[in-house]
């Protein structure tokens, strides 16, 4: 059995603005013909299949499209609800969709049930764990004891192996999975499961199946030969600029996993980086070839240049981000606030807020500007 494993495809997602559902249809759809070229059995998708518990309805038309294509080249499509997904939203017509090919598996009470597909060396259990929130997951699996994430999804997996075990020799396995595994690298692009690290899960939570097709982190990763993430489709941060992106393709013989090999994604539109003064980024040749990529520019002018990202916009017109760090910094910035302000008056710290914000000083009728606007409010202030 061929197995294209795939994640964090976040439908829906925008870029710093941009809307990206074109982008995420072209390489998704792309899954198709990875699909019929590899003769591909099953495709899964390890969590967050949209941005948002309620997508919009361009978004969940794309992830129609996507499907549908996936489904007509020949493959079965398995998925699991990860921390961006609604699991009662995604799954409400799980039982009816199953008979067409796609088998949802949203309910924590139900993720002991796989899957259960066939092939020339008999069945292969697919099970599905949706993302668990550590309390409602305790309770939805009577497991009092279990404590955060790594404590309910070790209770979930007992309950797989448990299955697993009832099932005799020979019945190949996988489990999908949205989690943090230690060992695992993140980016700017993932909302963070918890705070103070309770979030990260031992690797070893996961034993005693052939395959774990992780899901979460958006860069693909090998923690263990039978333990990967694959990564997001495209790169939803400029963190990810470097990411390769890919799928999984693992290979089930009658032994259990035979083999995993990658299979790089099409990237729509390149990420880059950019740091120099406003002037030479406008007319330098050099940069001419980013003309077409979604660019970060870091602005090192001594003076911060007035609307820098739309004149940056007439030559780079995917220049999406922004940020002002002049040569040697600002020097002599306070670090409290009451620092700045004790001793001054309100027209001085409104002019050193100036001074601060751009790197230059307020000019003559700047100052005379702010002394107007500080002198009606404080008619204002008077007449209330």
């Amino acid at each position: 059995m061929r197995v294209l494993h795939t994640s964090d495809w976040h439908v829906g997602r925008t870029f710093h603005g941009r809307d990206l559902l074109d982008a995420q249809e072209q390489v998704l759809g792309g899954l198709a013909d990875l699909v019929s070229d590899e003769q591909v059995d099953v495709v899964v998708i390890a969590g967050d299949l949209y941005d948002r518990a309620v997508p919009s309805g361009e978004a969940v038309q794309t992830c129609a499209r996507v499907l549908r294509r996936v489904r007509e080249a020949g493959a079965r499509i398995v998925l699991t609800p990860g921390n961006h997904d609604s699991a009662p939203r995604l799954g409400v017509f799980g039982e009816f969709t199953e008979a067409g090919g796609l088998h949802v598996r949203t309910a924590v009470t139900d993720l002991h049930r796989p899957v259960l597909l066939t092939d020339r060396h008999g069945p292969v259990a697919l099970y599905g764990i949706p993302f668990l929130e550590p309390e409602p997951a305790r309770r939805a699996l009577a497991a009092p004891q279990a404590k955060g994430h790594a404590g309910v999804l070790a209770e979930a997996m007992n309950r797989i192996r448990a299955d697993l075990a009832g099932r005799g020799e020979g019945v190949r396995s996988m489990v999908l999975a949205h989690a943090f595994v230690t060992g695992g690298q993140g980016c700017e692009s993932e909302r963070a499961i918890t705070v103070g690290g309770l979030d990260h899960v031992p690797g070893s939570v996961f034993d005693g199946v052939d395959y774990v097709a992780l899901g979460h982190l958006h860069g693909p990763q090998t923690l263990a030969e039978h333990l990967r993430y694959s990564g997001s489709p495209i790169a939803y941060s400029f963190s990810e600029r470097a990411h390769r992106k890919s799928v999984w393709l693992v290979e089930l013989d009658e032994g259990g996993l035979a083999g995993v090999e990658s299979r790089e994604l099409p990237v729509p539109r390149a990420l880059s980086r950019l740091t120099g003064r406003l002037d030479d980024l406008l007319t330098d040749p050099a940069h001419e070839p980013l003309t077409d990529h979604f660019l970060s520019v870091v602005l090192t002018d001594p003076v911060r240049p007035l609307d820098g990202l739309r004149r940056l916009q007439r030559r780079f017109p995917h220049a999406v981000h922004l940020e002002w760090q002049p040569d040697g910094g600002r020097a002599g910035r306070p670090l409290r606030f009451a620092q700045a302000v004790r001793g001054r008056t309100d027209h001085e710290v409104a002019c050193g807020f100036v001074s601060d914000c751009r790197g230059s000083e307020p000019t003559e009728g700047e100052r005379a500007l702010l002394g107007q606007a500080l002198a009606a409010v404080h008619r204002a202030e008077v007449l209330v």
